[in-house]
């Protein structure tokens, strides 16, 4: 999948041949003791393509992020990430010894890495912070830390592990669409796991509900961002997916 920098989302590489696969879940299964909360799942994400998983509490979301990243183990079957990749957490998890700019450049070696680091902070908005200690730092600004921290390496897949849920409303749209910025320049696929069904439709370019240890619903979104959460199209998945997850959408 591939996105122009107007936020036009692709299925396709031009020529019409397919995006090659970044991450897979093949026959995945997860049990806890006598409880199964995955059973025999297969996913596949192409290079570009942001997928959100959406589902109730121990659905298995985070478990499905965990055994990508190696935290966790299946039960059966398996799960690859086939691309270099990196890990946004729900906390940003900065080390408070360190300035800003040293937190970026974490998992990078040499001369250039402070280069490197200075301009992530300038995408996300942050140069001015680049010799800040963390704790001076808003939530909103450390977690940006945390995302140009996930991108100095390159990576060409992310997890998001519920990145924004920690943030105040007006906080949290506002780096949702540092986001939709960050990945049309940098082009990178993502696994985004979250409890926000707008925000999901708003981001992604699947949204996968989990339900009774499988996938309940697979909903492709084609249509270019940003996404007006307005529109009757925006409406209507959202409604779909609410009602996959099992809200009555009819008294809203």
């Amino acid at each position: 999948m591939s996105i122009d920098r107007n936020g036009t989302v692709g299925a396709v590489r031009p020529g019409g041949a397919r995006e090659p696969v970044v991450a897979a879940l093949r026959g995945l299964t997860k049990r806890y003791g006598p409880r199964t909360v995955l059973d025999g799942i297969d996913l596949e994400i192409r290079a570009g393509e942001l997928v959100a998983l959406l589902g109730k509490s121990g659905s298995g979301k985070t478990t499905i992020l965990r055994i990508l990243s190696g935290l966790e183990a299946p039960s059966a079957g398996g799960a690859e990430i086939l691309v270099p990749h990196s890990v946004v957490f729900q906390e940003p998890r900065l080390i408070p010894n360190k300035r800003v700019w040293k937190n970026v450049a974490l998992g990078l070696s040499g001369a250039g890495r402070r280069d490197i680091a200075t301009g992530l902070l300038a995408e996300v908005g942050l140069e001015h912070h680049r010799d800040s200690w963390p704790g001076l730092l808003s939530g909103g600004e450390a977690q940006r830390v945390g995302v140009a921290r996930a991108l100095a390496t390159r990576p060409r897949f992310l997890l998001l592990d519920e990145p924004f849920a920690a943030l105040d409303a007006l906080t949290r749209l506002d780096i949702q669409k540092l986001s939709l910025s960050l990945r049309a320049e940098h082009g990178f696929g993502a696994l985004l796991v979250t409890h926000d069904v707008d925000e999901a439709v708003a981001l992604a370019d699947r949204v996968i509900v989990l339900q009774d240890g499988g996938i309940a619903l697979d909903e492709q979104i084609d249509a270019p961002h940003p996404r007006k959460r307005s529109t009757p199209r925006f409406v209507a998945v959202r409604d779909r997916l609410l009602a996959a997850l099992g809200v009555d959408v009819s008294s809203f």
